[in-house]
């Protein structure tokens, strides 16, 4: 599977010479721009062709504009086909001005307000749920970004607006554990809950962030529970790969990716992989 072609749809690009992210620290808080995502590319077999969804990286919101203007100076060179851009979506129809001048930006595909560290039922609120509302009918999708206790108010948003296309970043970041002692039969509620957000056909799901949510060095076969359930929640038509790279991954991008494509070469056919690999992102995003 060396050859197939890979969409990932969950790239962060940052640098803290250009915008200010409060919450970069250790080895992260350096550039990570295009020079860097090359460099650890370089260990990758050879793809047909490789493109990326930029995701926004939590710079100061004031700076949600100029993101998206130095992203997309960046696009040709990092090979970004979309970005999914910051919004306050809490602020309901008064944040539609700044997603009107978002979705103007012809790379603009989405739009993510962080949810994974605001209080429960933060996404219920009638103001969010109006702003989600706006991301619909400018025809932009939400990124979901929330942990496991969270699923369940981004199914209770489907509900409210069916017409929101969503995706689920990162599996909703559940307990993974590490390669000594793996989490999966502590994941029960993590697993019942997803199942039930995959009964919305509005809904998609990122295989993206685990090494991330790893409490210490991770293997791919600690994962697999996990890759397995969200596989047969969503089916292969609605998960879509992704690194999270540098987050998840730091410079070892083809450890990650090459643990999900072994994985996907035991699971899927062909077409099925190339569907999680490329054409589900592509689709979903509306990049054709």
């Amino acid at each position: 599977m060396a050859s197939m072609r890979i969409l990932d749809s969950h790239l962060h690009l940052w640098d803290p010479a250009v915008l200010t992210y409060g919450w970069l620290e250790g080895p992260l808080r350096r550039r990570f721009g295009p020079d860097e995502l090359h460099a650890a590319l370089g260990e990758m077999p050879e793809q047909r062709e490789r493109a990326f969804i930029f995701v926004q990286a939590e710079c100061l919101p004031e700076q949600t504009v100029a993101e998206v203007d130095w992203v997309s100076s960046l696009a040709v060179q990092a090979a970004v086909r979309g970005i999914v851009a910051r919004a306050p979506l809490e602020q309901g129809a008064e944040a539609g001005d700044l997603l009107e001048e978002l979705r103007a930006n012809p790379l603009v595909v989405g739009i993510r307000r962080n949810l994974q560290d605001e209080p429960r039922s933060f996404a219920r609120r009638d103001g969010f749920v109006e702003g989600a509302g706006c991301v619909a009918r400018l025809g932009l999708v939400f990124d979901a970004c929330v942990r496991p206790e969270q699923l369940v108010d981004v199914a209770a948003l489907a509900d409210a607006l069916p017409e929101l296309i969503i995706v689920l970043d990162h599996l909703g970041k559940p307990p993974v554990g590490s390669a000594e002692r793996p989490a999966y039969p502590d994941a029960t509620t993590w697993e019942t809950d997803i199942r039930e957000l995959a009964a919305r056909p509005n809904v998609s799901c990122k295989l993206s962030g685990l090494p991330a949510e790893s409490s210490g060095e991770w293997s791919a076969d600690q994962l697999v529970p996990f890759l397995d359930t969200a596989l047969e929640a969503f089916g292969p038509d609605r998960v879509m790969f992704g690194s999270d790279w540098p987050v998840s991954v730091r410079a070892d991008y083809p450890r990650w990716s090459g643990a999900v494509m072994s994985w996907l070469s035991t699971r899927t056919t062909p077409e099925e992989a190339d569907a999680v690999l490329w054409r589900n992102a592509e689709r979903v995003y509306r990049l054709v």
